[in-house]
């Protein structure tokens, strides 16, 4: 931090330039990507476990045909009903604030644990993991209840396979590609999540940085230094891209009626 060095211009020594604490942006850039991605990557993969795990168990059910069957699908959904009339943010928010200090009274402060486990961010992967699975669910029990008509899962049942054994080895595997289209997507939205979580003061603590925060930061000094913004905004479009891209090729390698 030199204060004397503040909002300074592209250098040699500073290829973006500095911020408003004097400090280089392309080290602070580099360092906020790695709380960005790890909200994104962590909470993709909690909210994945949970949305495959509770679609496919109601698609699966409702595949059945039985009375029990169509009941415990309509349980789930109208359970994911009810979870998608209360507001995403306002959840993450209350989480944030009752669950944060918990952690911290258990890790006894955030000195006492690596950043990426710090109970900030320990946080927001429970809040956003727990509060954003409810679209990979929907699509989960969809694509479960097409593949459930399929020729392939008819032969396996007069083969005598269970029906257990054949969600998990035969249907799952067939509903990849459009899972990984979601999964992938879901990243870039936590990361704007944890980007408005910042602006309003309850995401990463200073003086860590993530996009968020200095996309915060850069919009107060919007009218002296509009670079301080505009980097932040690229990192996160190009994340968005870059996942986006990432999802499109999981999905033509993953998926199984494309391979020849």
């Amino acid at each position: 931090m030199e204060l004397l060095r503040s909002l300074q211009p592209p250098s040699r020594q500073h290829w973006l330039g500095t911020d408003p604490q004097g400090r280089d942006t392309l080290a602070r850039l580099l360092a906020g990507a790695r709380i960005s991605l790890a909200v994104g990557v962590v909470s993709m993969f909690i909210n994945l476990i949970i949305g495959v795990g509770v679609g496919a168990t109601a698609g699966w059910f409702h595949a059945s045909g039985t009375r029990l069957g169509t009941w415990i699908d309509s349980l789930l959904m109208r359970m994911v009903d009810i979870l998608y009339s209360i507001p995403l943010l306002l959840v993450v928010i209350l989480m944030q604030l009752f669950v944060r200090p918990l952690l911290d009274d258990f890790v006894g402060g955030r000195a006492n644990v690596p950043l990426l486990l710090s109970p900030d961010l320990v946080s927001i992967y429970i809040a956003l993991g727990v509060t954003n699975w409810l679209t990979m669910a929907r699509l989960t029990r969809g694509e479960v209840i097409n593949q459930a008509n399929a020729d392939y899962v008819m032969a396996a049942m007069a083969l005598g396979q269970s029906r257990l054994k054949i969600l998990v080895r035969h249907v799952l595997p067939n509903c990849v590609g459009p899972l990984a289209v979601a999964a992938t997507l879901a990243i870039p939205e936590a990361i704007f999540v944890e980007s408005f979580l910042a602006f309003i003061g309850i995401g990463v603590s200073a003086p860590q940085a993530s996009w968020g925060t200095m996309a915060t930061d850069g919009l107060t000094y919007i009218a002296r230094a509009p670079e301080q913004l505009i980097y932040p905004a690229i990192a996160i479009s190009v994340a968005m891209l870059v996942f986006n891209l990432f999802g499109d090729g999981l999905r033509d390698a993953l998926d199984p009626s494309a391979k020849h």
